[in-house]
């Protein structure tokens, strides 16, 4: 792992994670319908399932990695060619300004608000795609100690992941009742389409190991 990439995974998890999405609008939700409490528990449901995807990817990815140099260097390419289509589809929805936090007006006063967020994360086949395709362009192959290296960033993703979604578990409420929530979104979702491009085009010109 190249710790001078560190701050460039750092700033990339961030913008990932502040731009609303499906995440974003569960824990909002759960904040207006209940209490804060229930946000927290949400963000953390849904942390401890990114915490389940580290850990598929952990063992995917070493196995993709220690079979054949050529399967993960397939890989790391499509991963970079996936990027490249969330941070297109984000910026599109930036320059159309469609992107808008909907909060369902039912609730279930006896659902378990934790597990559901566990639920939501460990099913959701895009956050699986996006494990395998976004960590392997910060893995140095030509150490022995992958597998740690797939397990410290993507714990590190995670924590991030929480932070954020705790974040907005105590002040998405506020802040997307405001009138410029809108243009609040689409700068998040251009900021996190232009990093997730250039991630893409890290890979495209770095040497190869």
């Amino acid at each position: 792992m190249d710790l001078s990439s560190l701050p460039l995974f750092v700033v990339a998890c961030l913008a990932i994670n502040m731009i609303p999405g499906p995440d974003v609008t569960y824990i909002v939700s759960n904040t207006m319908k209940g209490q804060m409490a229930s946000g927290i528990k949400a963000a953390i449901g849904l942390g401890v399932g990114y915490f389940v995807h580290t850990l598929a990817a952990c063992l995917g990815l070493s196995a993709i990695i220690l079979s054949s140099a050529m399967a993960f260097s397939i890989v790391k390419w499509l991963g970079a060619a996936y990027l490249v289509y969330l941070g297109a589809l984000s910026l599109l929805s930036m320059w159309r300004g469609s992107n808008k936090i909907v909060v369902e007006e039912s609730t279930d006063a006896n659902k378990n608000i934790f597990i559901q967020g566990l639920i939501v994360s460990v099913l959701n086949p895009k956050v699986a795609l996006f494990f395998l395709s976004f960590l392997p362009q910060f893995i140095d192959t030509s150490t022995d100690l992958v597998s740690l290296q797939i397990l410290i960033l993507g714990l590190l993703f995670s924590t991030l992941a929480t932070v954020c979604n705790v974040l907005y578990a105590s002040a998405g409420t506020w802040l997307f009742s405001k009138s410029n929530s809108k243009q609040f979104s689409r700068a998040l979702e251009g900021v996190s389409g232009a990093l997730l491009i250039g991630l893409a085009g890290k890979i495209a010109f770095t040497e190869r190991q």
